[in-house]
């Protein structure tokens, strides 16, 4: 039987450990053509977010990759940044090889109209930060839509409330308004959020089998997560920090491991609620699919064969 063509994919994030830990995952797997990925800022500043993406593509071997630098702020509100979680850096404390090229010279959301508007077919996204970016582009060009073919988005939080504040997760925080221009945009959209992110934590067992595969990857994933894992131990007191991000890349792989459900889901953008996510799910007027739980197990053995391929 032939093996489909891989899938074309962009990814849109705020590298970020996790973030990095998503590119490294998204490199080491065929099933996708990596097309580019862009930038924003997010979990640190976006001149900083597109170095740890250079390096982070330079780590996997993934150098051929471009990287398109994306928007400096959120649409509306004040920029905020989670460099308390990440580090200065963005890396905890690893340190990620010099990149073998600079960024694209046009910027993340003038490419993703040009690349979507000229598309030969529609192409996935994988939005592991705040979603500026496409949400400017679409606002400057609503005809772009018809050139995604789904989009699958870290953010938001149901049961599990907040990372940021009680009651939002971190990256529809950073950018409500873009995040509710996303959600209404038309196109398939999964949104995988806190409630099934925290379930996939990189618990000490876990952290001893990153380690041990021994290539320098699985080195700066490790001395990344370790990082975090330390404030998370410290703020949370919670064993093992959650790898958000990475599970936008395992969904596009293997969505049989998450648990999922048609949902209305609307990203509040004013007040002390901003950033919430209001959830209704079922329903005729959904506009997503809600994953609700991970297979975590399975979803690391899948990282980490994944890993000890760079």
């Amino acid at each position: 039987m032939p093996q489909s063509a891989p899938r074309p994919l962009i990814i849109d994030c705020d590298p970020g450990v996790d973030d990095c830990m998503a590119l490294f995952l998204a490199s080491a797997s065929p099933e996708f053509d990596l097309m580019a990925v862009c930038t924003v800022a997010g979990n640190v500043r976006v001149e900083t977010c597109t170095a740890n993406a250079l390096g982070a593509l330079a780590l996997a071997g993934r150098g051929d990759v471009p990287v398109f630098a994306g928007c400096q702020k959120p649409l509306s509100v004040e920029p905020v940044f989670a460099d308390h979680i990440h580090g200065e850096s963005g890396l905890g404390r690893a340190i990620l090889p010099p990149p073998q090229r600079g960024a694209e010279p046009i910027d993340a959301v003038s490419w993703l109209i040009e690349t979507l508007r000229s598309a030969e077919a529609p192409i996935t996204l994988a939005i592991t930060g705040p979603a500026t970016n496409l949400a400017t582009a679409l606002s400057r060009a609503p005809d772009i839509a018809a050139g995604i073919a789904e989009i699958v988005i870290m953010g938001g939080a149901d049961i599990e409330g907040g990372n940021i504040t009680p009651h939002a997760e971190f990256n529809f925080y950073a950018d409500p308004h873009a995040a509710q221009i996303v959600l209404a945009c038309g196109r398939p959209i999964t949104v995988i959020g806190l409630d099934t992110t925290l379930q996939l934590r990189c618990t000490p067992a876990r952290m001893d089998r990153l380690k041990a595969i021994g290539s320098p990857v699985a080195h700066a994933g490790w001395d990344m997560m370790e990082h975090v894992n330390a404030i998370y131990g410290e703020v949370y007191g919670a064993e093992g920090a959650a790898l958000h991000d990475p599970c936008v890349i395992l969904y596009l792989l293997h969505p049989d491991l998450f648990t999922a459900e048609p949902a209305r889901i609307a990203a509040l953008t004013e007040g002390e609620m901003r950033g919430h996510s209001s959830v209704t799910r079922g329903g005729p007027d959904a506009n997503a699919v809600w994953t609700t739980g991970i297979d975590a197990e399975a979803g690391f053995d899948l990282l980490l064969e994944r890993i000890a391929r760079l």
